[in-house]
């Protein structure tokens, strides 16, 4: 089974929840372009991304869905909204998605977990999920430990459900690899970030185009917090306190607002500009269809070849 026979696309390919970045316009945007669209709940209260949630539906006729972060303040909130609103498709990180999972399948929604690890992979299956998405630690943002690599095949052996490969996907060679592993489609963020669509500020979008493959770096470990990000002056210093056993509210500090100091400022310096491995792979700004097409189509091409080749 392809997730797409789940969601209802054109393509088996899921936009990733990014905060302060998948807004309404920018998941319709990827919808229309045939993969699954997500507005991202990160930094909103219910009513705000409620309004994010209406203006997705205005943009696009095609299905969509909202990523809830299980840590968000007014989570409870927003879990309602999601109900009113009949979001047909949720994916959920941070945490377990069973509070919830009644009162959104009342109303059809299909519930896809990100997990870091067989055991949540487990437990999510056993909470109701019709998928998982096994996201490695490749990817930007909040990171796990394992890699895309070695956490997908294992998930696929525990659970029955579908199971979406993310991290370290950004074109036809790594998806045909996800598909080879088990995967039903992959889940795709950082490629898209330099979209035209994308709504982050242009200093963000070079920033990744001019990365190379070592560009990234992983901070929070020590807060049990892994955030992976492009090196810059801000990334140094949090890694520097960091290695000198600063405490929580000392790191805290160099990180606040960063996210949005990047996306929305265009603060490559001192704002934290999130990132997977994969940016070192990014040339050029195109436009969303673009990125969506060639990556599947790739993927098709090589998969096919992939059935004649003999080792």
């Amino acid at each position: 089974m392809l997730i797409n026979e789940l969601t209802g696309t054109k393509y088996p390919i899921i936009q990733g929840g990014m905060a302060n970045i998948a807004t309404g316009a920018f998941a319709a945007a990827v919808s229309n372009a045939g993969a699954l669209g997500l507005v991202a709940s990160g930094g909103m209260n219910a009513e705000a991304l409620r309004e994010q949630i209406r203006e997705c539906k205005r943009l696009t006729d095609k299905p969509f869905g909202v990523n809830l972060m299980l840590l968000n303040p007014d989570v409870d909130n927003i879990a309602q909204m999601l109900v009113e609103e009949k979001v047909g498709f949720i994916t959920t990180g941070a945490g377990n998605p069973a509070k919830y999972m009644a009162a959104w399948k009342g109303v059809g929604a299909k519930v896809i977990p990100v997990v870091a690890s067989v055991a949540l992979a487990r437990i999510a299956e056993r909470s109701g999920a019709d998928a998982v998405i096994a996201e490695g630690g490749e990817s930007g943002g909040h990171v796990g430990d394992m890699t895309t690599m070695t956490l997908l095949p294992q998930v696929v052996d525990s659970v029955k459900i579908p199971v979406i490969a993310a991290g370290g996907i950004a074109d036809g060679r790594q998806m045909a690899a996800a598909m080879i592993l088990g995967a039903c489609g992959v889940q795709i963020g950082t490629c898209l970030l330099v979209s035209e669509e994308c709504p982050i500020h242009d200093n963000y979008k070079q920033a990744l185009i001019k990365a190379k493959d070592n560009s990234t770096t992983v901070t929070g470990r020590s807060q049990g917090a892994p955030v992976r990000i492009i090196k810059n002056e801000m990334a140094r210093e949090y890694l520097k306190l960091e290695a000198s056993g600063a405490t929580r509210d000392e790191l805290e500090k160099i990180t606040l607002g960063g996210l949005r100091r990047a996306v929305l400022d265009g603060d490559v310096i001192r704002g934290s500009v999130m990132a997977g491995q994969v940016c070192g792979q990014l040339k050029e700004i195109r436009p969303v269809a673009d990125i969506i097409n060639v990556l599947y189509n790739g993927a098709v091409d090589l998969l096919g070849r992939a059935g004649q080749i003999k080792i």
